[in-house]
């Protein structure tokens, strides 16, 4: 039985499993990704049901991604339909913030008066804010870490015990892997579906999306230039090929790439997946301006919906018991996520030990002072502004343009649409 499985049967034991037999007020709650988030959801809820016995958690049907959790809210936002509780995107929290579809927890967090006694840092806080309203509370954190094949690199002439702590390093050592023939590739970095890796190296080189007043696409600049170089020498000197997403992770857990840079948040499903085929090693990913480099967060906040305030009142308990101390105790062994809970993280209580018996989930933590929000454009268009930057990396990984020439598109069809002011 693995870990979390314990963890999930233990906890079980101790509340019964059962919802409670009278309860004054339901809350109906919608998450994305069950693959991920259904165990974790159904530990905590009933631990939060036996601690109020006057709430009742109801979950409607899971969205399969996160595109899809905020396209089904924005649907259901005004109507009948719409839960009282979301698990949200970080990078989408802003289109509920330009609509007013959530509730701003400001309110509610100045009445409570002491946060950060209960983990929540102001740092923490900020991860879930647009603006000046605080959407949610960062629930499932995660950052980009670098995962690695210590046979395949021990095969190539490295050290496992010194992995590589420059992109120069990676490449070099990706280079020799793919040297190693038998169907063995250097590097997977993971640039496919949104711009969150490629914002792992933008802000890894201290840049960012766009100009401080949010007019002009400032991803173009001289930290972009060197991200877009960095993917394309991944290509020609780090043996990268052309993966789809389901392609590389089947590859990687084959044992057959050296290099995987993606979120922590696949962690347990990797490690799951890879079994005892090799020795897997988890690493920090390199920053390309380790003085200014800042990682983006990935993973989703909860945000309160319902109007009424009785329910509010209640969604606010919920809200503080998922992305709590106990909460991020259950989140970070069953799936990777980082800590979303400062007293969490360093407390024996929750999950310092916990890092000491798992060192594969220390990579992430070690990142937590780095973290700032994954970026989320302005406008209507944001979807179709992550799209545009996928593309032209793909035209780069593909080899069919040059790195200036497709940041240069990316930026010129960005810049069409942004919000015109």
């Amino acid at each position: 039985m693995t870990f979390f499985k314990k963890t999930i049967a233990a906890v079980a034991i101790a509340t019964g499993l059962c919802a409670p037999a009278f309860a004054d007020t339901t809350l109906n709650v919608h998450y994305p990704m069950p693959g991920f988030f259904k165990d974790v959801m159904d530990v905590i809820s009933k631990k939060f049901m036996e601690e109020n016995p006057d709430i009742r958690i109801n979950f409607v049907s899971p969205s399969a991604t996160y595109e899809e959790g905020i396209q089904t809210i924005l649907r259901q936002a005004g109507t009948a339909e719409m839960p009282d509780i979301t698990f949200i995107g970080l990078n989408r929290l802003r289109m509920l913030a330009e609509r007013n579809v959530n509730v701003d927890l400001k309110p509610f967090i100045t009445k409570d008066g002491n946060m950060a006694e209960q983990g929540f840092s102001d740092h923490i806080l900020r991860l879930a804010q647009v603006g000046d309203q605080q959407v949610g509370l960062a629930f499932a954190t995660s950052n980009p870490i670098m995962y690695y094949n210590a046979d395949l690199v021990r095969a190539a002439g490295g050290n496992p015990d010194q992995p590589p702590k420059t992109w120069d390093e990676v490449i070099a050592l990706g280079g020799k892997i793919k040297a190693l023939g038998n169907g063995n590739e250097g590097i997977d970095f993971r640039w496919q579906g949104d711009d969150w890796m490629f914002s792992a190296l933008l802000f890894g080189a201290g840049g960012t999306m766009l100009s401080p007043d949010e007019k002009k696409v400032a991803f173009d600049g001289p930290e972009g230039q060197a991200a877009v170089n960095l993917i394309s020498r991944m290509v020609k000197e780090g043996g990268m090929p052309v993966f789809t997403k389901q392609a590389g992770e089947q590859a990687f857990v084959a044992g057959k790439v050296g290099f995987a840079f993606q979120t922590t948040g696949a962690l347990r499903n990797t490690i799951k997946n890879v079994g005892d085929k090799f020795d897997l090693r988890t690493a920090p990913i390199p920053l390309l301006n380790p003085e200014k480099g800042r990682l983006p967060t990935g993973g989703n906040a909860v945000v309160i919906l319902a109007r009424d305030t009785a329910k509010q009142d209640a969604a606010w308990k919920f809200a503080k018991f998922a992305a709590g101390p106990y909460g991020a105790s259950v989140v970070v062994p069953g799936t990777g996520y980082v800590p979303n809970n400062e007293l969490a993280a360093k407390s024996d209580e929750y999950l310092a030990d916990f890092y000491e018996k798992n060192p594969l989930f220390k990579a992430g933590l070690s990142q937590m002072n780095l973290m700032i929000p994954w970026y989320a454009f302005p406008g209507t268009n944001g979807v179709k502004v992550t799209q545009t930057i996928v593309d032209n990396l793909s035209r780069i990984v593909e080899q069919s343009a040059t790195p200036e020439e497709a940041l240069a598109d990316a930026a010129d069809e960005v810049q069409r649409l942004l919000p015109r002011r």
